[in-house]
């Protein structure tokens, strides 16, 4: 059976992820996804309202015109996790499949909404809940099966191709994690199992954002340990703390909440994108959230509690808010820039539990944001957080476990691929021969007919 790969988006940046897999006439597609910086670089872009042509000349979604060079019909669209980068353009390319999206329970949910909010295409594809662990028939040779794995978002996947010339492993993003704070653990009995099965793992894509740097992930439990030292050390202080993380990491979240009641402060999410993801989590039984735990997206019900705060006393609160990286128009941008009710003074906390991700647009937003915050007089608690992707020993036990036949790094540019493919070579891996590291829009044929 000819297997061939078309590696169409992330293979020169780290987001708009998408790759197809051709199996005999079979397609799966895995991932759509969004470059949030290059809408970022653009003042009050609405990419709802946007055409898919004008958002691919951004380079903002993948260009899949070399879908076209596929011969074959695409059988499922299969995001892996609910990140933006990941399925913030199925709303604008999935139309153009006659097929079903195919994910995890909390994914599918996420989709939906992004759908919901769609302005300018009709996105009419079924959508089809599979959870870790579980198959489904793809052609007549073919089968696509999800293995648990654990990232900074509830309910990931790693999306598996069974084909009669061995497995497809996509392994985009994913960190070794035993001890999660919500879900089990990353299923590595599997991966072993993958490996020892009939013609083992043909091929290994694989998520290359941390390779460069030593040693392995630590686990989410890790940064929970670090996230209540912290807020256990400030309990005494009877001034404003503010705390913000990824608004899509779920058990961060769930941890910040759980910890400001601890030190008699009540919790409160704001920010839209706070109030869809863990209204999202609590609707589908993921997370278990305090009966009174108030979650406002609104401008004007978040600027409501804000002056109920400043009326009632900051000391009494803790609000959880979103612009970790810096957003111009995230809340706590505009609390750095003295645009809320809620006024910053001298010696009040903010915590962010969360890194820069490593893009120039983002650092220069959060380099902005901390320098208004600290104007104001706010103390920065920077780094409470632990990544959601692999160091190198996990990218070392990943492919020592599944010993494919054939490496394509992902999730990266260049510079970002290299000490991955340094890492394979050392394994005895060839740049070239079974070691592809290529760019968007190529074709990898793996298995000739």
């Amino acid at each position: 059976m000819e297997i061939e790969i078309a590696t169409i988006g992330g293979y020169e940046e780290v987001g708009r992820q998408m790759t197809a897999v051709r199996a005999g006439d079979d397609v799966v597609v895995f991932d759509m996804g969004l470059n949030l910086s290059k809408v970022l670089i653009h003042d009050n872009v609405e990419t709802e309202r946007m055409h898919s042509l004008d958002l691919i000349d951004m380079g903002a979604i993948p260009d899949d015109r070399v879908m076209s060079d596929l011969e074959g019909d695409v059988k499922a669209i299969v995001p892996t996790h609910g990140h933006l980068d990941h399925i913030g353009a199925i709303s604008k390319l999935a139309h153009r499949y006659d097929a079903p999206i195919v994910a995890s329970p909390f994914t599918i949910e996420l989709v939906k909404q992004q759908i919901k909010g769609e302005e300018k295409f009709g996105v009419e594809n079924d959508l089809q809940k599979m959870s870790a662990g579980e198959t489904m028939q793809i052609g007549e040779r073919n089968e696509l099966e999800f293995v648990n794995v654990t990232h900074s978002i509830i309910d990931a996947i790693n999306p598996v191709l069974h084909t009669p010339e061995g497995s497809i492993v996509y392994g985009l993003d994913k960190r070794m994690d035993h001890t999660p704070v919500i879900g089990d653990p990353i299923d590595m009995k599997r991966f072993r199992e993958i490996a020892r099965e009939d013609n083992g793992v043909l091929c290994y894509i694989e998520d290359c954002t941390n390779a460069g740097r030593k040693g392995r992930t630590p686990s989410e439990s890790v940064a929970r340990r670090h996230l209540k030292d912290v807020m256990y050390s400030i309990e005494d202080y009877d001034g404003g703390i503010v705390a913000t993380t990824f608004s899509s990491h779920i058990a961060r979240v769930s941890s910040l909440v759980e910890f400001a009641d601890d030190i008699g402060r009540q919790p409160v999410l704001l920010g839209r994108s706070m109030e869809k993801y863990s209204g999202t989590a609590e609707r589908l039984d993921f997370v278990d959230f305090p009966d009174d735990l108030g979650m406002y997206g609104h401008r004007k019900s978040v600027d409501r509690t804000f002056k109920r705060i400043m009326n009632e006393g900051k000391e009494n609160f803790l609000p959880i808010v979103t612009g970790h990286q810096g957003e111009p128009r995230a809340m706590l941008t505009r609390m750095g820039r003295g645009e809320t009710p809620y006024e910053l003074e001298d010696g009040d906390k903010v915590l962010f539990s969360a890194r820069v991700i490593p893009e120039p647009t983002n650092e220069g937003q959060r380099y902005q944001s901390e320098k208004l915050l600290g104007m104001q007089g706010a103390r920065i608690y920077d780094d409470i957080h632990v990544s959601g992707h692999l160091r190198e020993e996990g990218h070392y036990e990943m492919i020592d476990t599944l010993q494919p036949q054939h490496i394509i790094p992902a999730h990266q540019d260049m510079k970002g691929f290299a000490p991955y493919v340094d890492l394979a070579e050392n394994m005895g891996y060839n740049l070239g021969r079974d070691l592809h590291v290529t760019r968007n829009g190529n074709l990898i044929t793996l298995v000739e007919e």
